[in-house]
């Protein structure tokens, strides 16, 4: 992963966790109401792909035990990973493009109900990805995938067989010469469609199909029991490449901002016209793209302004995680967004700059939650990026710079963490180190564990372990003295 050259090695914030008397007191364990929301507290993770569903994007034993254990610390909510709307192979994540996904999701509700007691709100993130291909071999590249066109007929005459040969046996410093820059981009990193590619029928009609697909994702979650759904519109994915500065689309869903949040919230208002008047429908995007050229914290505000007005009934702030500056995969990957400098600042480790790794979103987040504030609307807005201690939580809170705190990576580490600062027990959590041991998982696709516990008792009795036997699945349980 990119980190910032040259880099600061920040120590992890210093606690002193509250006693459970203080704790009763804070903001971070007060209640809220705001609409159709409603939690037992402020405490929330958010969506983690940890590639453990089938192949078929059905959920599993180890997909079950996954939620079971952050159930089990009781946060305010919970939400589901990345969720593919559509019908199509997208490998072991899950899916809910179709009926039959809807009985292991509805065991999924209920292992989550039971483990947290009924303490913890579950949404489902639901997302839609266009095509992304792996780096491919050059030769098979220039034999296979190149279209051949009338720009390389005219540099290298003869047949379109011929032309292929020629190119494929060219050295690589000659590659710019003959081929364009998307062409070029395809053959280093490999094909990847973009919402900008209205000469294809099927990215051209994405306006007139996804309100559809997302609203019956949205309904199905509704059967299976879900509290709401969250609409995916951060990242590298469909939804925020519409929101992004970079979607120049001429078809009145591109160029302004008025244009770019057009689509969401047309699938919003699906989405709501499908479900139950209590089901609740929030969304996550980006306060800051972190790109050259991309949406700033002022985009952000706006959108999360009409985002708000459209009757959205949370605002869930992200940063970064862009394919624009990934890395060049190898040979036969695919490229993964979190790899560049966005991707850094999606998921900063203590190799840092300045600023540091530590609520890196907050400047953005508060700037998103004003803009709402300012239009008149009482949306709860969620923070998260790097936050793993009571003081670091509650400041953010008590300043007004979030009304939810979220936090992935502390979660993963210690899923109790919330629950034991709740009972004045914050000195038994287990502290992320911020080394992005989880990321490297999640980034070749093996399934996501945290350095801190998946070689801890590997030989006990019922312990999932990896296909390999060299990890655990879930950090080890946990109860509170005297139970």
């Amino acid at each position: 992963m990119w980190h910032p050259e040259p880099f600061i090695k920040h120590p992890i914030p210093p606690t002193s966790p509250p006693t459970a008397e203080a704790a009763a007191r804070a903001l971070l364990f007060s209640p809220l109401t705001a609409g159709r929301l409603h939690l037992d507290d402020r405490t929330w993770v958010p969506a983690m792909v940890p590639w453990r569903a089938t192949e078929d994007g059905l959920v599993t034993p180890e997909v079950l035990a996954w939620y079971e254990r952050f159930a089990r610390g009781q946060p305010g909510a919970l939400v589901v990973e990345a969720t593919g709307i559509r019908d199509v192979p997208s490998g072991p994540l899950l899916r809910i493009g179709h009926d039959r996904f809807i009985p292991g999701l509805t065991e999924l509700v209920r292992t989550v109900r039971r483990a947290s007691g009924g303490r913890t709100r579950l949404f489902i993130q639901v997302i839609d990805f266009l095509r992304i291909r792996r780096r491919p071999e050059p030769e098979r590249y220039f034999r296979e995938f190149l279209t051949i066109t009338d720009r390389h007929r005219a540099l290298l005459p003869g047949t379109d067989e011929a032309i292929r040969e020629r190119l494929a046996r060219l050295p690589e410093d000659e590659w710019p010469t003959f081929l364009s820059e998307r062409e070029l981009e395809s053959l280093m990193l490999g094909e990847r469609e973009r919402v900008t590619d209205t000469w294809l029928p099927h990215v051209r009609d994405l306006p007139a199909v996804l309100p559809d697909l997302f609203a019956r994702a949205a309904v199905r979650a509704e059967r299976a029991g879900f509290d709401g759904v969250e609409l995916h519109y951060a990242h590298a994915y469909t939804m925020a490449s519409f929101l992004s500065a970079l979607n120049q689309r001429d078809d009145g869903y591109g160029g302004t901002r008025d244009n770019r949040v057009r689509l969401p919230l047309e699938v919003h208002a699906a989405v709501r016209a499908a479900v139950g008047d209590d089901f609740v429908i929030g969304c996550r995007f980006l306060a800051e793209e972190c790109i050259a050229g991309g949406n700033t914290a002022g985009d952000a505000a706006w959108f999360g302004a009409e985002l708000a007005r459209a009757g959205m009934d949370y605002l869930s702030l992200s940063r970064g995680g862009k394919f624009e500056d990934a890395k060049q995969p190898r040979v036969g990957w695919a490229r993964y967004p979190y790899t560049g400098p966005s991707g850094y600042e999606c998921m900063p480790t203590v190799r840092s700059d300045q600023r540091g790794p530590f609520g890196r979103n907050r400047a953005a987040t508060q700037a998103v939650r004003q803009a709402v504030r300012a239009a008149g609307c009482d949306t709860p807005v969620v923070l998260s990026g790097g936050i793993s201690t009571f003081e670091q939580a509650e400041e953010l809170l008590r300043d007004g710079c979030a009304d939810i705190i979220a936090s992935a990576r502390q979660s993963l580490a210690d899923p109790d963490w919330f629950r034991k600062l709740r009972l004045g027990l914050g000195h038994q959590v287990r502290r992320c180190v911020f080394t992005n041991y989880c990321e490297g998982l999640d980034q070749v696709h093996k399934p996501v564990t945290c350095k801190l516990w998946d070689h801890v008792d590997l030989e006990g009795d019922g312990v999932a372990l990896t296909a390999d036997g060299r990890r655990r699945l879930v950090a080890p349980a946990w109860e509170p003295p005297g139970t």
